[in-house]
């Protein structure tokens, strides 16, 4: 039997087909873009999800060459949809999609701060606020669209709108309903009506069914299966937000193992039983063990997007480049760093180009360049960008290994960014962990293909997720660049918090 796996990302959807012993047999990939109407808006309509992994699926599954019977399930995972889709009745949707990205809820982020004691809801739900969660941006679109407010039937996460779509069954599971934080028991494992009514939030606009990863939510339709080619009635499993099924696809299921995922964004994470709990990083149950597994985590708001935003806006001759030979134009930029050393001779950036999760929880917060002279180069701005990315995740670390969480020498890294040798050698030297990459670059799909064989019963327990994962040799931090970097990471501490003020100044100009 084969297992499929889908992961709805921000930039783009990946579908896989593996064997049962994990082998990976086919994949297949659709880019698209996330709207960004105004400064720190970003939004999604669903359409472009349900379009990709229609056609992701059909690709892959064509690939791999086998028959629609031997297809025993598929699970799909989906980027943190924020606020979720408001729909109506009929599962239309009112309004796009205010994903992770979205930091449109100041107001509504400040009002929390000021009227819901701190100890209140990080008691209830392990969490505290900010305008990334969205319970925040459910209150924004209350407060500022009362018409679709009125008409929302329900707030729906992006896979699990397309998981709607394929099968008729509207719910979502618990990573998704952790993640929306605010109102999420995270204790009871359960819509909190105490936090509902303190924030003014209808609880029931929300999935009313909440599935474990692993659980089969409905079966494959017959208009999806003639759009992708299996067959009607496949299973099609809940799988959870992307951060923690790619955690999982690295294998990690016990204390201490702990995971970048770096793509468009960064999220790095450990799993405990609780204990850990803190307002500064992220907490929701875990993919597996579901009901006495925590997942937490810190996350940058930008990691591969920096580097994608900087080739795409000064590395125009790179990317004629690659479309001529074929070499990735990253590539191309990276090999123009080759000569500059750790620090990027002085130049420092902070990756706050989208505001910032943990663990500063600032929404104000701009990207900056410093430390720039004559002397310096185009490339030592890139170099300074990948940088940056290192500093963000160290920052993350800093924080959990401050709130009593064991970490192995060995930060196992996965993503997009997990495909630069270069990059990640970066990381490994600013974190001084060393860093270990899967053999193949499948990441949440990968860990979605598994929940699918355990929800179908292909595989037996969480654990054989450490048969399927192959790793390459690891990446050891080079002692030199850890200590030019440990004397750069504090200047780049100092940095926000001498700017921080001047960037609130900023964000105020353009909210006028």
């Amino acid at each position: 039997m084969y297992l499929m796996g889908t992961d709805i990302g921000t930039q783009g959807t990946k579908t896989i087909v593996v064997d049962e012993k994990g082998k990976l047999i086919s994949e297949s990939f659709r880019e698209y873009k996330v709207i960004t109407p105004r400064p720190s808006w970003a939004e999604q309509w669903p359409g472009v999800w349900v379009k990709a992994v229609i056609e992701t699926v059909k690709e892959s599954f064509s690939r791999a060459n086998i028959s629609p019977k031997e297809v025993a399930g598929i699970a799909i995972s989906g980027l943190y949809g924020g606020s979720g889709i408001p729909v109506d009745k009929n599962v239309e949707p009112l309004y796009p999609c205010l994903i992770w990205m979205d930091r449109r809820a100041k107001k509504e982020t400040k009002w929390v701060k000021d009227n819901v004691p701190k100890d209140k809801i990080f008691g209830i739900t392990g969490n505290y606020v900010d305008s990334y969660f969205g319970f925040t941006k459910i209150m924004w679109i209350r407060d500022n669209l009362p018409d679709v407010w009125k008409k929302t039937y329900q707030f729906v996460t992006p896979k699990d709108f397309v998981i709607y779509q394929m099968t008729a069954t509207l719910g979502t599971d618990y990573t998704s309903a952790g993640n929306l934080g605010g109102v999420f028991d995270i204790r009871r494992k359960t819509w909190s009506e105490e936090m509902g009514k303190i924030l003014g939030i209808d609880i029931h606009k929300l999935p009313q069914k909440i599935f474990k990863s692993s659980d089969v939510m409905g079966y494959l339709n017959k208009q999806y299966a003639d759009l992708t080619g299996l067959l009607e009635g496949t299973p099609v499993i809940a799988g959870g937000i992307d951060a923690p099924v790619a955690q999982l696809s690295a294998g990690a299921l016990f204390e201490g193992e702990h995971v970048a995922m770096a793509g468009t964004s960064m999220c790095w994470g450990t799993v405990h039983d609780g204990k850990y709990l803190t307002p500064e990083l992220v907490s929701y149950p875990y993919v597996v063990y579901d009901d006495r597994l925590i997942y937490t985590f810190g996350g940058g708001a930008t990691s591969g997007e920096l580097a994608r935003w900087f080739r795409d806006n000064f590395g125009k001759y790179e990317k004629e480049v690659s479309d001529k030979t074929g070499i990735p134009s990253y590539t191309l930029l990276e090999l123009e760093t080759k000569h500059i050393p750790a620090g990027s001779d002085g130049v420092i950036v902070l990756p706050y180009f989208m505001g910032e999760r943990s663990p500063i929880w600032d929404p104000d917060a701009r990207g900056v360049i410093f430390g720039l002279s004559l002397y310096h180069t185009r490339s030592h701005v890139y170099k300074a960008m990948l940088e940056a990315a290192a500093y963000s995740l160290k920052h993350n670390m800093e924080v959990a290994i401050k709130s009593g969480i064991k970490l192995n020498r060995d930060c196992w890294i996965v993503g997009g960014v997990a495909k630069s040798e270069y990059w990640v050698k970066i990381f490994a030297d600013v974190t001084g962990f060393s860093m270990k990459r899967l053999a193949n670059d499948v990441e949440a799909p990968f860990g979605d293909a598994f929940l699918a064989g355990l929800g179908t019963k292909v595989i037996d327990k969480p654990e054989r997720i450490k048969d399927w994962v192959k790793f390459r040799t690891e990446i050891d931090p080079d002692e030199n660049n850890k200590a030019v970097y440990e004397k750069y990471y504090e200047i780049y501490k100092a940095l926000y918090e001498k700017t921080k003020d001047a960037m609130e100044k900023v964000s105020s100009i353009f909210d006028q």
